[in-house]
């Protein structure tokens, strides 16, 4: 059981607050190695959680398993000869520097992708360059609003994460936290999905089509990282994800193939006869657009409803800006009172809206730079108040994206901005104002653990700067990595007709199957929707001639699962980002099947008048069945763990399966980074040579799911004894 800070629970005046290591006290906080374990946590947590995002939509908070990984390694640490053991407020510093690269990976993995959808190369340096601006730029505008939302609304204000965290760091210096759960769930994770990404010892989506019922496939993803994310969410949540999924995969399809498999030409957008197209290629075709529809739908709904706190955070934020500009700051403030001064603020703003402006990759004009700042001090302020009143995890910054990213379009429509540089500005300006939303709400999370456990401001303001910096520059080449990894070179679905080589750079190296058979050197060709009659859209190689020669299949949003030679590759649906290229390419191109981005916008209205969060419901409509299946067995699992353990929902959100899950979680999609970047040199592709058939049979992955399945319910129905005071 969780220990719970007496302020935790007060609704007294903040002069009677009283953090568990007080003002006059000065034990070591920012020390070197408590910013680089934290940093080096920070990058593993931020490539987890970009690989997460890029499956799913979604990241979970990492602020918990990294202070209870900080305070064991500590630990461990103290045992040698002398080395001191960490105060409580260095484990405070290495969460707050770590928890940077989650929040960043949740902003780079919801808008940068969307690059290779619109048509573009994935390119490291504006990558790292809009992690870099935007992970700054929310940490800097949240500084000034900290006194409004930490301090004036303690109390009143939760911040369930960084109240959570503060526990677990009070109860790891008083000697009741252990990380064995999360470094077995690590280890457990990372194996099991090596061997099934990286070995392909057994299938990842174990399937079977349902004869009776034409159309429909009951699939899942053998995932544990999956698994381990609809623990962490919830019953609710992951029933309500699942729902969607069935909306889509057993409504949906089967309704389309039966209504159209008599037709004799193709069905718009589809580009092939409904007779000759496979669950997935519906699903692609069609099924993506209304999900596109539910998602936008739900995020702009979720920012109504949330518009009373909005403007009051706003109003909040300015008045306490105001009142700290007009101080004359006489005296000095106490030490767990101190932040940043204004001048770092302004003048670091400053300088970032610069060097957006001046920076060639991100084709910004100066419309552009001033709508970085209108966007991203709202969104800033907006995150940091919403999280303290339904957390990190809730937070809808998808949909201030959506909001970003609809008014940017209606702004350069208005306009006349409708080029492919246009197009370049718009998701620039979304990716820059989603990272600094992402991360200044991650920054008052941080905060509040701090105030709670009487950590001084302005330390852990410098831990977080490191860690957002440290982060952004690593998260722009793991996506590359992950890319690379799973993109195809394919002589398959090549086209007739010449390309056209406008604009066509030769390439000096190519990865993959022409690194080993192919030493020639070709023309990159995008061919954007219906821009060349008869070739589909997507990135060729071809020859002077303009003869494609091979077909360019990125791992984001592609859609060939094999390579050439049967090789399964790895795929990622990216549903935040692609519903970003769907945005700017359906606005400025005008180039969008609205009947069906409707159909989605009028469910999302259908489940919000019935009661039902609509978000969730149209994720779970955007993201294959696959994906959110592993998320519900997750949620089910909690759902008779915590009434096997007879846990009231406080304990639930501590226990051991809580812990399980965040190691699952982490050691998964760690294990995918790695395959994937030993994926670019060696193929460790040997199931069907060690196991034969057994590497493609249903069965057998199903019952290796089982029984982790099993383990995570064992873990998470064992009730923990309270920690001794």
């Amino acid at each position: 059981m969780s220990a719970v800070h007496p302020s935790s629970q007060s609704t007294s005046a903040v002069a009677e607050h009283q953090p568990f290591v007080r003002a006059d006290q000065s034990p070591p906080e920012l020390t070197f190695q408590a910013v680089l374990v934290g940093t080096i946590l920070g990058i593993v947590f931020g490539a987890s959680s970009l690989y997460l995002v890029l499956k799913a939509g979604m990241t979970v908070s990492a602020s918990i398993p990294i202070a209870v990984l900080s305070i064991t390694l500590f630990r461990a640490f103290s045992k040698i000869p002398g080395v001191r053991r960490a105060t409580i407020l260095e484990n405070n510093i290495v969460q707050t520097s770590g928890s940077a690269g989650e929040s960043i990976a949740f902003g780079v993995g919801v808008t940068m992708p969307a690059l290779m959808v619109l048509g573009y190369d994935l390119e490291l340096t504006r990558v790292m360059l809009v992690a870099c601006l935007g992970g700054l730029l929310g940490i800097l505008m949240m500084i000034p609003l900290r006194r409004a939302f930490i301090v004036k609304q303690h109390g009143r204000l939760a911040y369930p994460e960084g109240t959570a965290c503060a526990d677990v760091l009070i109860v790891g210096e008083k000697g009741g936290t252990s990380a064995a759960t999360v470094f077995t769930g690590f280890g457990v994770g990372f194996i099991f999905w090596f061997c099934t990404e990286g070995l392909k010892l057994f299938l990842t989506y174990p399937a079977r089509a349902l004869n009776f019922f034409k159309g429909a496939v009951l699939t899942t993803e053998v995932s544990p990282h999956l698994l381990g994310v609809g623990y962490i969410i919830g019953t609710r949540v992951s029933c309500i994800m699942v729902a969607g999924g069935v909306l889509a995969a057993w409504v949906f399809t089967p309704a389309i193939v039966f209504f159209g498999e008599g037709l004799t030409a193709p069905l718009y957008p589809g580009q092939k006869l409904i007779s000759q197209m496979s669950p997935g290629d519906i699903r692609s075709s069609y099924v993506l657009y209304i999900g596109a529809g539910a998602v936008a739908t739900g995020g702009i709904i979720s920012m109504i409803q949330a518009m009373p706190l909005i403007l009051a955070s706003i109003v909040s934020g300015l008045g306490d800006i105001a009142q700290r500009a007009g101080a004359n700051g006489g005296g000095a403030a106490q030490r767990t009172d101190r932040d940043l001064p204004l001048s770092v603020v302004l003048f670091g703003s400053l300088g970032i809206v610069a060097a957006v402006w001046a920076a060639p990759m991100l084709h910004m004009n100066l419309i552009g730079a001033v709508l970085i700042v209108l966007f991203g001090f709202l969104f800033v302020t907006v995150s940091s108040r919403l999280t303290g009143e339904i957390g990190s995890s809730s937070n809808p910054i998808s949909g201030m994206t959506v909001a970003t990213l609809l008014m940017t379009c209606l702004i350069f429509l208005w306009l006349g901005w409708e080029s492919d540089f246009h197009k370049l500005t718009a998701l620039s300006i979304a990716g820059i104002v989603c990272i600094a939303a992402s991360n200044g709400g991650t920054t008052s999370q941080d905060l509040k653990t701090g105030y709670l456990v009487g950590g001084t401001p302005k330390s852990q303001q410098i831990s977080i700067l490191v860690g957002a910096l440290t982060s952004a520059l690593v998260i722009g080449g793991t996506l590359l990595v992950l890319n690379e990894g799973g993109t195809v070179y394919s002589k398959k679905e090549l086209p007739s007709a010449t390309i056209p080589l406008k604009g066509g750079e030769k390439l000096e190296q190519v990865r993959g199957p022409l690194a080993a058979s192919d030493t020639k050197e070709y023309h990159a060709v995008h061919v954007r929707t219906g821009q060349i009659p008869g070739v589909q859209a997507g990135k060729y190689l071809v020859d002077d001639g303009g003869r494609a020669q091979y077909l360019v299949d990125p791992a984001v949003n592609g859609r060939l699962t094999a390579h050439d030679d049967g090789t399964p590759a790895t795929k990622y649906d990216a549903p935040k980002a692609v519903l970003m290229a769907f945005i700017i390419d359906g606005i400025l191109s005008r180039n969008m099947p609205w009947e069906l981005v409707l159909l989605g916008a009028a469910i999302a209205l259908v489940l919000e008048l019935a009661g039902v969060p609509s978000l969730p419901f149209a994720v779970g409509v955007y993201l294959p069945l696959t994906t959110s299946m592993p998320i519900f067995i997750g949620g089910m699992v909690r759902w008779v763990a915590d009434r096997l353990a007879r846990r009231s929902a406080a304990e639930s959100e501590m226990s051991p399966g809580v812990l399980l899950s965040s190691g699952l979680i982490a050691g998964g999609t760690i294990a995918g980074v790695v395959a994937a970047l030993i994926g670019l040199k060696w193929n460790l592709a040997i199931g069907e040579q060690v196991l034969g058939g057994w590497a493609t049979s249903n069965g057998f992955a199903l019952a290796l799911f089982a029984v982790m399945v099993v383990f995570l319910l064992i873990v998470g129905a064992k009730r923990e004894r309270p920690a001794a005071a």
